[in-house]
């Protein structure tokens, strides 16, 4: 009984009768695990890589419900997963064959066989947070009612809408990036910060 006052009383209304925008979060020791636990799950479903954008939309949604203090079940997760995989693999296989394309373009370049090596190292180099960028705007437009379709149309016009928010992303994947090459294991953390990212850049502009 004394265990579950206090949780009785975060769930509350406050004194003035407003309630807490994301209630999952109260408890940030909670929300720090689940951010992990996110990263384990997306980086998990994202090894064959080219299901990385259905495991991005589904950790992103999992997130979200937990935020909301709803039901955010493993469970939950894979049935998302399931239903982002349909256009997921194409979006993803699409990305996988950019992705190559601009990696080879950077190696070729820092190699010197390309002319105008270090302009088109630079441009391969954006080309790929751009890239990644993309793919994070898109996973968090996704729903199983609208489809991928839909998340990838919208991606310029909320990219435009929201410029600082899309700077923020960036910054959020770059850590991703640094931590994960500085030691592997690490990107387990840094994806469930990078899903969290995703997910508070989103609910901040409402």
């Amino acid at each position: 009984m004394g265990r579950r006052a206090p949780r009785e009383r975060r769930r509350r209304p406050e004194v003035d009768g407003s309630v807490l925008r994301w209630p999952g979060a109260a408890n940030r020791f909670a929300l720090f695990g689940e951010v992990l636990w996110v990263g384990i799950l997306v980086v998990a479903c994202s090894l064959p890589i080219i299901t990385a954008p259905a495991a991005l939309a589904a950790g992103i949604r999992h997130l979200r419900r937990f935020l909301a203090a709803e039901a955010s079940g493993v469970g939950l997760f894979l049935v998302d997963v399931r239903r982002a995989l349909a256009g997921g693999l194409v979006v993803g296989g699409v990305a996988v064959l950019a992705a190559l394309l601009l990696v080879l373009d950077v190696s070729l370049a820092a190699g010197g066989v390309l002319p105008g090596g270090p302009l088109v190292g630079i441009a391969g180099a954006a080309g790929l947070v751009a890239l990644g960028l993309a793919l994070l705007l898109a996973a968090s437009g996704w729903s199983a009612e609208t489809g991928w379709r839909l998340a990838v149309r919208t991606v310029p016009a909320r990219l435009v809408a929201d410029v600082p928010g899309a700077v923020y992303l960036v910054a959020a994947l770059l850590l991703t990036a640094v931590v994960t090459w500085q030691l592997v294991p690490l990107i387990v953390p840094g994806v469930g910060c990078l899903v969290f990212a995703v997910v508070a850049v989103s609910e901040r502009r409402r």
